[in-house]
């Protein structure tokens, strides 16, 4: 009998047979599995839980000398939201053109000159060009008088970037907001933690009426971590199938009416998990119950979550925004944005907040002056330069979408070709065009383990979300996706070349 063999020349044992590495692999993954099972609900919580089993399988994989082609076919961490530029891949047999997806990072400017991307080798002339308008938007700092070697007393960054980003959020949204309402933050999430910790010294001006935050769930946990450290009194309400998920009219009314101490709701436009977003018929229906509250006393905000608005179509984008427009609306919402998913650079962490109400605006940036104190002026650089280069090349953003599309597609269709094998799904949504996520729930009996027991594909708990475990997130971002074949098994993880 002939083995195919794979043999590692950093060693002198002998080369193992890759059916043995792969029943070494399984029965690892397994004992993984059963050691982290009744820990889901403690610890750091499902989502790093189910990253940890990848990263400790993945370390014992290779202490058993287990081939890396073996690890890819066989574990695919789809834990992971953010896009990975450097390990793109796909690309059409016309290398080169506007759907080879490769020359993101080198678009970006994220590749280094010369750098190889999946056999594509990179020119590194945006990494270059960003650098150059570094020193560029410096001068332009300078002449207004602003340097940003020195202490900024403010705390919240310099004018200028702030004026671009209140341009971009009229040119998008239509919202007529000027550097004044803009705060820069260190991404999305520290954006809405400084607004959370802000707003406390709103409520705490009038404790009678309490600090009451409402999450729709499932939703991204952070915040409400956040919400908790600074004393808010959490409310989780959650929604249902009927309805994708969204937080309807009816549904907030019922909650208000339930928690007078409400005085602030987080709300994510587009949702993770879901991938399910909002219309604008949705919102409007949302605001028009509020606004009832407003008119009786009772100012309740909302801390609108965009960091996903970008990866939808523009038209479909533009829509859902128009339900801002009314400025009774502006002034009791609070936008939080961020480049991280829409342009794919989660590591430069760039993000802002809109606040139409200048009063607000004022009082919550005590958060930026006594939380970074000034800041970073090579960071505020960088942004400015990523901003000048989106404003120039607005054909990335586009062909982002179209690559999010791309893999959102790929993966539904591969997650249907397991279950014709395994029937392991109850239900495959199909999402609204929107963020860089698959939530599906599982057929009775499966969860997160067993899927990734039998599949070796790691997703994310519904508890990860504040839901049920019966439903379960992918993120389509860290890993190619492959095209057109049969999956039942891991090796949907590889892509195509």
């Amino acid at each position: 009998m002939t083995h195919n063999l794979s043999v590692d020349p950093s060693t002198t044992l002998p080369a193992i047979p890759l059916e043995e590495q792969r029943a070494t692999l399984r029965q690892l993954r397994s004992q993984l599995i059963q050691r982290y099972r009744p820990q889901l609900q403690e610890g750091p919580g499902p989502i790093r839980m189910m990253a940890r089993i990848v990263s400790e399988l993945e370390q014992a994989c290779r202490a058993h000398h287990i081939a890396e082609e073996v690890i890819a076919s066989e574990i695919v961490n789809r834990t992971i939201g953010d896009i990975n530029l450097r390990l793109i891949t796909e690309h059409s047999e016309s290398p080169g053109g506007s759907d080879d997806y490769r020359l993101l990072a080198d678009e970006l400017g994220i590749a280094l000159p010369g750098e190889n991307i999946a056999g594509y080798t990179a020119s590194g002339s945006t990494y270059l060009w960003l650098r150059e308008q570094m020193q560029e938007c410096e001068r332009l700092v300078l002449q207004q008088g602003f340097d940003l070697r020195i202490y900024d007393i403010y705390g919240i960054g310099n004018p200028l970037l702030r004026t671009w980003l209140a341009q971009e959020m009229h040119t998008l949204w239509g919202f007529p907001v000027t550097y004044e309402h803009i705060l820069p933050s260190l991404g999305a999430m520290d954006g809405l933690d400084k607004t959370m910790r802000g707003l406390t010294l709103l409520y705490r001006q009038q404790p009678s009426a309490g600090m009451g935050i409402l999450f729709p769930e499932p939703g991204f946990g952070v915040p409400e971590w956040q919400a908790r450290t600074y004393g808010y009194t959490l409310h989780r309400f959650q929604t249902t199938e009927e309805h994708h998920f969204k937080l309807t009219a009816t549904q907030l009314e019922e909650q208000l009416q339930a928690h007078p101490d409400i005085q602030l709701i987080y709300l994510t436009i587009s949702n993770n998990p879901t991938a399910f977003a909002f219309n604008a018929e949705e919102l409007r229906s949302l605001y028009k119950v509020l606004r009832r509250y407003w008119q009786a006393g009772r100012n309740i905000i909302v801390l609108a979550d965009l960091a996903y608005i970008g990866t939808s179509s523009p038209e479909i984008d533009r829509e859902r925004m128009t339900a801002f427009h009314d400025s009774e609306i502006l002034c009791h919402t609070i936008f939080v944005s961020s480049l991280s998913k829409t342009s794919s650079l989660t590591g430069e962490r760039f993000g802002w907040v809109t606040c139409p109400d200048p009063a607000i605006a004022r009082l919550i940036a005590a958060s930026w002056t006594n939380g970074t104190a000034s800041l970073p002026g090579e960071w505020q650089l960088r942004f400015m330069a990523y901003h000048r280069l989106l404003q120039q090349r607005p054909w990335l953003i586009d062909k982002l979408r179209a690559f999010y599309r791309l893999r959102r597609s790929r993966f539904i269709e591969q997650l249907h070709q397991i279950n014709n094998e395994q029937k392991l799904f109850s239900i495959i949504y199909i999402d609204d065009d929107t963020t860089v996520y698959n939530w599906s729930k599982l057929a009775p009996g499966e969860d997160a383990f067993s899927l990734f027991e039998k599949t070796g594909i790691a997703g994310v708990p519904g508890s990860g979300f504040g839901y049920s475990d019966e439903y379960i997130r992918f993120s389509i971002g860290f890993l190619p996706v492959l095209a057109n074949k049969s999956a039942p098994n891991a090796s949907i993880g590889i892509a195509d070349t």
